[in-house]
């Protein structure tokens, strides 16, 4: 079962550990999400930028997506094309998709999938689904506000709840915030004047 926070003063403390650096099926799902998440995230860094999910994507063509945003969380069209043509040159030479395939630089969006511990921190005070890749009181499938984070755990208030749950953040597999009002006022005031139409770039 989950531990939980309880009212003040008998609060549940786990043993503060070393933070650990988690690469969960959020954030790169096959091998070869991956083996391009190894190479894209270094270069995202010398940019000021974060990767936040890679996908490749089959169809009549592939497509390879790769979602990025400043640590700020902010991301303009600017960057995704500073961003797209420098993967393209790196692609080229280490060549981690066969054959011919588009690559999709793009902002998270609003309803933004959540796959760092620091997201979990940075949206508290905000609705979000999360799933878990196991069974948790007969359940995988939780839905509250984010609380913040505690060592490696993330904090949420579920619906219908009295106590703080706290969640491993190695147990997640799938999480992302909640479409709402608040939500949208926020990631609105958060961009500030707009500098592009689809924050999405194509190569």
């Amino acid at each position: 079962m989950f531990e939980r926070l309880g009212v003040p003063g008998r609060f549940f403390r786990t043993r503060i550990r070393p933070r650990r650096r988690y690469t969960t099926p959020m954030k790169a799902n096959s091998p070869q999400d991956k083996r391009i998440l190894e190479i894209a995230e270094p270069l995202a860094e010398t940019l000021g930028l974060e990767i936040v999910r890679v996908r490749v994507m089959g169809g009549k063509k592939t497509t390879v997506q790769i979602m990025a945003e400043r640590h700020d969380g902010t991301m303009v069209v600017e960057d995704c094309a500073r961003l797209s043509r420098a993967l393209s040159e790196v692609f080229d030479e280490a060549d981690p998709v066969s054959g011919e395939y588009d690559l999709e630089v793009s902002s998270p969006g609003i309803d933004r999938p959540l796959t760092a511990l620091s997201h979990f921190e940075r949206w508290e005070g905000f609705e979000a689904k999360i799933e878990l890749d196991r069974l948790v009181e007969n359940r995988k499938r939780f839905r509250g506000m984010l609380a913040g984070i505690e060592d490696d755990n993330v904090l949420m208030d579920l619906a219908g709840e009295d106590d703080t749950a706290v969640i491993p953040f190695e147990w997640i597999a799938d999480a992302k915030l909640v479409m709402t009002d608040a939500l949208v006022e926020a990631s609105l005031k958060a961009r500030g004047p707009i500098e592009g139409e689809d924050g999405q770039a194509d190569e």
